[in-house]
């Protein structure tokens, strides 16, 4: 693989180039959208039989190299909090966002509503097929339950994002491309045009793949708000039900994105991450209290006293199931939505340094994730260990959708939670899909410049676009498990540009700045951060890149 070392630096002199939709892009990933679409709602047995042995063979191929990288992507983003590495500057100038909010888009992009669906009953999943070979149903069971709620949505899944997310920013701040897009990254590290046949392979792949890592959220979320809501006020749950809330959440999001990111996606954030922390807060304060903070903190032991025999738990003995369809599915589903996360983290990032970056998503987002599981689900494990609801049986019976509606009229003052609950989830995807149409936005956009964003009229497009697949999902009453699997089998080809991504931005960094010391790496990040970049200082990038 051909590595690329000449930098891009901006200069006063350089030529600006208007920025305009790329139409060709838009409209082929449009047609293979859709195409794809009917292929599933027209034949969905054949599909689903298809694509579930096309998963088995992937899987089993693939699940100890993803264990090994994920593994790999946590050391490295580790190195990079704690080496001279983590003061490099992505660009120059004050930070464009204070660091909360900045935070906070960042977990939004990262997560979605599934996380209040996943929070309250994945642990049951865990309970009744554990991993690791335990005994299903067991004390250890319950103990490991939470511990892997933990994991998957820890570590692991924040430094994908990571890594992805500073690879984007350096060759996009640092390096000076005007290309941001994954097939952009992809050209500067491998020598592919952008704009010969591979790259549009790659954008349509990216732009494939993100629609179908949402359709997975905004399904699961119609479905949970929809059967929560009939129960609340008791409406049927009807397709016009579930089609009037993809509507309402659609009109949501294409409001904030259509303002910008300044107007709305940051408030959006900020409401949102918010809304879910005192949704933790409130059960943990309502709630069992005493059982939530020792279940909590009881499960961050076993987590992470277990990593590395759950990172790398390929099952050799057994038949791999645990391993496939959770933590292989979990790596899979962050790789699905790696491309989309990197491209906004790049955006939002002018000014921050790696360190930040790192260690924004990887500790950020864990610690985010585990005071959210950790509440919501320590409710329900409490739930089950007095008798009052068994909620591993009725997930196992009825689904996820009926034991949150049961788990939510068993709070106090249930239908003021259940409406709070339902209002925060649908904050919550419209703040995740209005992040993911921003960068599908980016990246269909030629020459977007540094610091500017795509045309709001784009990003409304978009907006209805990535509604419109999960309303004919839901309108054709297409399995879910047939859309997850295909995320999963799309998202295949993500995990081998990730890598090229990670070993690109390893060999950049080495070479830009293996001669500099710490503290002039940490001198010239301060000077870069008081001032705009000058021609002087694109001299001294240039020569340091050169050596």
């Amino acid at each position: 693989m051909k590595i690329t070392t000449t930098a891009q630096p901006a200069t006063a002199d350089a030529p600006s180039v208007r920025a305009s939709k790329d139409t060709l892009l838009i409209v082929v990933s449009v047609i293979s959208i859709f195409l794809t679409v009917f292929a599933l709602a027209a034949f969905p047995a054949r599909s689903e039989q298809v694509a579930s042995q096309l998963f088995q063979s992937a899987t089993d191929l693939l699940a100890a190299p993803v264990l090994v990288i994920f593994l790999a992507f946590v050391a490295g983003s580790l190195f990079i909090i704690f080496s001279k590495y983590g003061n490099i500057r992505l660009g120059s100038g004050k930070p464009a966002f204070k660091t909360l909010p900045w935070v906070f888009m960042f977990i939004c992009a990262g997560l979605s509503s599934a996380t209040l669906y996943w929070g309250l009953v994945e642990w049951a999943f865990y309970y009744n097929t554990p991993g690791l070979n335990i005994a299903p149903r067991s004390p250890e069971a319950l103990d490991m339950s939470i511990a892997y709620a933990f994991f998957h949505w820890g570590f692991g899944t924040w430094a994908c994002y990571a890594v992805g997310g500073m690879a984007m920013a350096y060759y996009y701040h640092v390096r000076k491309h005007d290309k941001l897009s994954l097939a952009g990254i992809i050209e500067a590290i491998t020598g592919f045009r952008a704009n010969g046949p591979v790259g549009r392979l790659i954008d349509i792949i990216f732009l494939i793949g993100t629609f179908g890592g949402l359709t997975v959220t905004m399904v699961v979320t119609t479905q949970t708000f929809s059967n929560a809501l009939s129960n609340l006020t008791g409406l049927p749950n009807t397709f016009a039900m579930q089609a009037g809330i993809v509507l309402v959440i659609t009109s949501i999001f294409s409001l904030s994105s259509y303002i910008g990111l300044e107007g709305g996606m940051q408030r959006l954030a900020t409401m949102v991450c918010w809304g879910a922390l005192f949704c933790a807060l409130a059960v943990l304060v309502v709630g069992p209290t005493g059982f939530i903070v020792k279940n909590t903190v009881n499960g961050v032991g076993l987590m992470l006293s277990n990593f590395l025999h759950m990172s790398l738990f390929t099952d050799p003995a057994g038949d791999g199931d645990f391993t496939r369809n959770w933590t292989v599915f979990y790596w899979f589903w962050a790789i699905s939505y790696t491309p989309a996360v990197s491209i906004f983290v790049a955006r939002v990032s002018r000014g921050r340094t790696l360190k930040e970056v790192a260690a924004a998503l990887l500790l950020g987002g864990s610690v985010s994730c585990w005071a959210i599981f950790g509440s919501l689900s320590g409710y329900g494990i409490e739930q089950l260990l007095t008798g009052t609801l068994d909620v591993p049986a009725i997930v196992a019976s009825q689904g996820g959708e009926v034991a949150i509606t049961q788990l939510l009229n068993g709070f106090p003052m249930s239908g003021l939670a259940t409406a709070f609950y339902l209002f925060v989830m649908v904050i919550f995807l419209a703040s995740h899909v209005d992040a993911s149409a921003y960068t599908v936005a980016a990246a269909t956009t030629r020459n977007l410049p540094e610091g500017r964003d795509p045309s709001p009229f784009l990003r409304l497009f978009w907006c209805v676009m990535l509604a419109l697949v999960p309303l004919t999902m839901i309108a054709n009453h297409l399995s879910l498990k047939t859309v997850k699997t295909s995320v999963i089998l799309t998202s295949i080809p993500f995990f081998f540009l990730l890598v090229v991504m990670a070993v690109g931005f390893a060999k950049w960094v080495y070479r830009d700045y293996r001669h500099r010391s710490a503290q002039d790496i940490e001198a010239e990040s301060r000077l870069f951060e008081q001032e705009p970049l000058t021609p002087a200082h694109s001299t001294r990038l240039t020569e340091a890149t050169a050596l």
